[in-house]
C-alpha cells in the first residue's frame, strides 16, 4: 500500500462551555499525506452542543479541493463542541469516504450517559449504544464505518508517527488550539 495517502483528520478546538457568548467551535481538517506532509487544511464551524456537526463536517468535505484525494477520515470521538455529535456512518455515506473514529482509552459509558442526561442530551444516548463496539488496536480504541477492520487498521498504521494517534488528528487538534489560544497547550 503507498505510505503517501491522504488522511483528513478532524478535530475541535478549545472552547468555554460555561461562556454563553462563545456558542462556536472551531473544527479543523488536516489533509495529511501518509504521516509525513500536512498538505492543507478545512475548516469550518459549529454550535457548541448543537446538532449541526454531520451537516457541518460533509459540506466542509465535500466542498473542499482536497475531497477527491482522501481515502480515509479520522475523528477524535464523535463529539465535538461538548455534546454536539457527528454521526460517522452518515459522514462516510455522503462523502464517500471511509470513517475511523479514535478514542484514546476505553469509553467509560454510564459516566458518559450521566452527563449527556445532565446536558440534555438523552436522545444521543439511544444513537451511541448503536454504534459498533469500539476495538483495541495497540494502545489506542477505534471504531470503523465504511472500512474493514483489517484495513481500518493499516490506515491507523500508516498514519500515526510521533504518537498513538494519527498525525492528522494532531496536527488538526494543535492547530485548533494554537489558533483559538494563541499557542497550542498539552499534549495532542
Amino acid at each position: 500500500m503507498r505510505e503517501e495517502i491522504r488522511f483528513l483528520g478532524i478535530d475541535d478546538g478549545p472552547f468555554d462551555k460555561f461562556n454563553e457568548k462563545d456558542k462556536e467551535v472551531l473544527v479543523i481538517g488536516s489533509v495529511y499525506r501518509g504521516n509525513k506532509f500536512l498538505d492543507g487544511l478545512i475548516s469550518c464551524h459549529v454550535e457548541k452542543d448543537g446538532e449541526d456537526s454531520t451537516e457541518k463536517i460533509i459540506k466542509m468535505i465535500n466542498n473542499s479541493k482536497f475531497k477527491e484525494q482522501i481515502r480515509c477520515v479520522f475523528l477524535d470521538g464523535i463529539a465535538v463542541g461538548g455534546f454536539n455529535i457527528v454521526n460517522p456512518e452518515k459522514l462516510g455515506k455522503k462523502t464517500n469516504i471511509p470513517v475511523i473514529v479514535i478514542i484514546r482509552k476505553y469509553p467509560d459509558f454510564e459516566e458518559l450517559f450521566n452527563a449527556m442526561k445532565k446536558a440534555g442530551k438523552e436522545k444521543y444516548i439511544e444513537f451511541i449504544k448503536k454504534l459498533p463496539e469500539p476495538k483495541k488496536h495497540e494502545d489506542i480504541w477505534f471504531q470503523n464505518f465504511n472500512i474493514e477492520d483489517k484495513k481500518a487498521e493499516e490506515f491507523i498504521e500508516m498514519s500515526r508517527n510521533f504518537s498513538n494517534i494519527p498525525e492528522c488528528l494532531r496536527a488538526s487538534h494543535l492547530i485548533a488550539s494554537g489558533i483559538k489560544k494563541g499557542e497550542s497547550k498539552g499534549q495532542a
